[in-house]
C-alpha cells in the first residue's frame, strides 16, 4: 500500500525555518517523483516543489525560490523541504505527493497524497 506520512509543520514567526519530512512507504522513491504543495484557506492548491531521483529534476515555483530547498534520502524513503525566510503569505496546509517517474506542477499528475501538515507564519 502506498503511504505518505508529512510532519514537521507549525507556528513560527516571520524569518524563523521549518523543515517539513515526508516519509514514503510501499514504492521506492527511485521510481518516483515526490511534489510538495500548499493550499491556503479561501486558495488554490499550490504546486511549491517537487524532485525526482529517476530524472534528476528539481522545480521550485517562483515565490519559493531561493528559500526553500527540497532534498530527497533515497535509503530513508524520505523527501524533505526545508523553508527558510518564511513569509506569512507560506501560511498553508502543505501536502506531499507521489507521481511515477517525472515532476510536475499539476496536482492532477500525482495518484497518491499525504494527509497535510499545517504550517502557520505570524507576522
Amino acid at each position: 500500500e502506498v503511504q505518505l506520512v508529512e510532519s514537521g509543520g507549525g507556528l513560527v514567526q516571520a524569518g524563523g525555518s521549518l523543515r517539513l519530512s515526508c516519509a514514503a512507504s510501499g514504492f521506492t522513491l527511485d521510481d518516483y517523483a515526490i511534489g510538495w504543495f500548499r493550499q491556503a484557506p479561501g486558495k488554490e492548491r499550490e504546486g511549491v516543489s517537487c524532485i525526482s531521483s529517476s530524472d534528476g529534476t528539481i522545480y521550485y515555483t517562483d515565490s519559493v525560490k531561493g528559500r526553500f530547498t527540497i532534498s530527497s534520502d533515497n535509503a530513508k524513503n524520505t523527501v524533505y523541504l526545508q523553508m527558510n525566510s518564511l513569509k506569512p503569505e507560506d501560511t498553508a496546509v502543505y501536502y506531499c505527493a507521489a507521481a511515477y517517474w517525472y515532476c510536475s506542477p499539476y496536482g492532477s499528475d500525482f495518484g497518491s497524497w499525504g494527509q497535510g501538515t499545517q504550517v502557520t507564519v505570524s507576522s
